[in-house]
């Protein structure tokens, strides 16, 4: 019983798997609905600006941006490739906006945070499901060739970091038929307590075989989400212990708001695993987990990482939101200093 649950919970998770049919992209249609966005609004910082994308479907994507400090010794902006923000499930731009967003603009870099279709204040597509892996990496995709000016550092959460993956495998995909275009190249990538590019299943049987309370609890906050109504049970799935309530709070109404509809529907991807692998050393890219996450374990980070040929870098003292805790700082020191290798490489 215990392991049906489980299974059933990852069929509704922010865990799905890779989608890898051709590259074609699906593009969904417009629904004429006033009432789609957000009821408790996100307020930006100082310096931040809502934009809408508009994609070639006629939807209308969010992106949550702020441009990167000058350089006061010269007073000229220092050279450094964008950053942009892809959030997993339940949140949305704001989840950046919060902390990351300000920190990494303070640095010198110009950071966009999307929101995927159905979820923030992005449009809905038609249908019961946002879209697939497939469609929303085209979405961001689309944001990067027509947006940008140089190859970006894409940063992803959770279900987010795979679709980065998607992304990863479909760049060298281009580049073997010729369609480079599609998927843009990338100076950079981040996986931020991505599911393993194998899926779920290790998860989930390490879950039920070690941590039956934990599973037990995992199912229920997400799956049936119980995470919207349950303070603790919040804290516990997305936060380190001492995260304070009202902060709890806060993020716990944004994220009721920030995922209207499902991001795909997981049972039509559940064959299609592992994500296609990519040459070693194809793409810099860092593979960075918390210690305290209760949801993706030290066994999923050590994978993500073992797959690209990385050794991955798990933070003390941070859970699975890691850009929201109350520690955040810890893992955006580290991407900073990653992306500051990162330019003396370039």
């Amino acid at each position: 019983m215990a392991a049906a649950a489980l299974l059933s919970f990852h069929t509704v998770s922010p865990f799905p798997p890779i989608l890898s049919s051709p590259i074609i992209t699906i593009k969904p249609r417009a629904v004429l609905n006033e009432a789609r966005k957000m009821r408790v609004p996100y307020e930006l910082k100082q310096g931040q600006s809502r934009l809408f994308h508009e994609l070639p479907s006629g939807l209308n994507m969010e992106v949550i941006m702020q441009k990167g400090a000058a350089d006061e010794r010269n007073k000229r902006k220092i050279e450094n490739p964008p950053l942009i923000f892809v959030h997993g499930s339940y949140h949305a731009a704001w989840c950046w906006a919060e902390h990351w967003i300000p920190f990494f603009s303070a640095s010198g870099y110009d950071c966009y945070a999307i929101s995927l279709l159905g979820q923030g204040e992005s449009d809905e597509p038609a249908g019961s499901v946002a879209g697939t892996l497939q469609t929303h990496a085209g979405d961001v995709a689309d944001f990067i060739r027509r947006k940008l000016m140089s190859p970006p550092v894409l940063l992803g959460h959770s279900f987010g970091a795979l679709i980065i993956q998607y992304y990863i495998a479909n760049i060298k995909n281009d580049q073997f038929l010729d369609l480079e275009n599609l998927y843009p190249k990338l100076a950079g990538a981040v996986l931020v307590c991505s599911v393993p590019p194998s899926g779920n299943s290790g998860l989930i049987w390490r879950y039920l075989f070690t941590k039956p309370v934990a599973a037990f609890k995992v199912t229920r906050s997400l799956a049936a989400k119980a995470f919207q109504t349950s303070l603790p049970l919040c804290k516990e799935t997305f936060f380190s212990a001492a995260m304070e309530d009202h902060l709890v709070l806060r993020y716990q109404e944004l994220m009721k708001e920030s995922s209207r509809m499902p991001l795909f529907d997981l049972r039509k991807l559940n064959a299609s695993l592992p994500v296609p692998s990519v040459p070693k050393s194809s793409i810099e890219l860092l593979v960075l987990g918390a210690n305290d996450d209760f949801i993706v374990d030290g066994e999923g980070l050590k994978e993500t990482g073992t797959f690209y040929g990385v050794s991955p870098i798990s933070v003390e003292g941070v859970a699975h939101d890691m850009m929201l805790d109350c520690s955040w700082e810890k893992g955006a020191n580290v991407i900073l200093s990653w992306l500051s290798g990162l330019s003396t490489i370039r």
